[in-house]
């Protein structure tokens, strides 16, 4: 089942959003919204993987609201307006619909949301030629359509946002984003890899500093060390630091 969240800020269009949804067998519902800012919290709190969301709203626009998501799930924009056809596209919308649209044209963009979740979701086949073997040294990350290789001892911290994860990487800008649980990331990563909070793995190796409360992994980043963590990380220090 494809998680979907509607959002629109007229009643009765969301009303029949919502009718729609229900009509296809592989969606469901998993909330009505009638602004951006209220289906951010939705996004941030639970998995979603397609919107239906109109463009034209008050306070934040829809166009503006996916291309302010890290990680947007599959998105289809409806609006009265052709104009903004070209603009959707350009933020990898999986289809637009004009109002006012039928069931039929519904069906048809909730196909092709289908048609994209499957081919995110599928695993990847194995190479039928033998690649060169890898070692521990490295660990396979899957984001969008790719599957990338890191070496492990480049990754310099991990933060979680809900179900999705931001690998951060030394030397590279961006961080990778996947879909992954936290847990299942710590249980892959070795001994100098220490879960710190919640919401952040560190590779104490490029730890430039520890204090009370917090990481100090570089001029710019400050991580926080939360309670549950303290004695696990100060059980690690123990062993590597010099001093009284």
């Amino acid at each position: 089942m494809i998680k979907t969240l509607i959002i629109d800020d007229e009643p009765l269009a969301l009303q029949q959003l919502a009718a729609y949804v229900s009509k296809v067998p592989f969606l469901t519902l998993v909330g009505e919204c009638q602004s951006a800012l209220e289906a951010r919290d939705i996004i941030n709190s639970e998995r979603v993987d397609a919107i239906f969301i109109d463009i034209n709203m008050p306070d934040l626009n829809g166009m503006d609201f996916v291309q302010s998501l890290v990680a947007p799930p599959l998105v289809v924009f409806t609006t009265a307006y052709s104009e903004y056809a070209i603009d959707g596209y350009k933020v990898n919308a999986v289809d637009y619909l004009l109002k006012p649209f039928s069931l039929d044209d519904f069906r048809r963009a909730a196909l092709r949301v289908k048609e994209r979740y499957e081919h995110a979701n599928t695993p990847l086949s194995l190479p039928t030629e033998p690649e060169p073997e890898l070692t521990d040294e490295n660990i396979f990350l899957k984001t969008e359509h790719k599957v990338v290789r890191v070496k492990i001892a480049d990754i310099s911290y991990i933060e979680g946002m809900s179900e999705y994860l931001k690998v951060h990487i030394i030397d590279q800008p961006r961080p990778i984003i996947m879909l992954l649980a936290m847990k299942r990331m710590e249980e892959r990563l070795p001994s100098n890899f220490l879960r710190i909070h919640r919401s952040y793995i560190v590779n104490m190796n490029h730890v430039q500093e520890v204090t009370k409360n917090r990481i100090v992994m570089d001029a710019d980043t400050y991580l926080p060390i939360g309670d549950m963590y303290k004695e696990a990380l100060n059980n690690y220090l123990a062993d590597k630091y010099l001093g009284r």
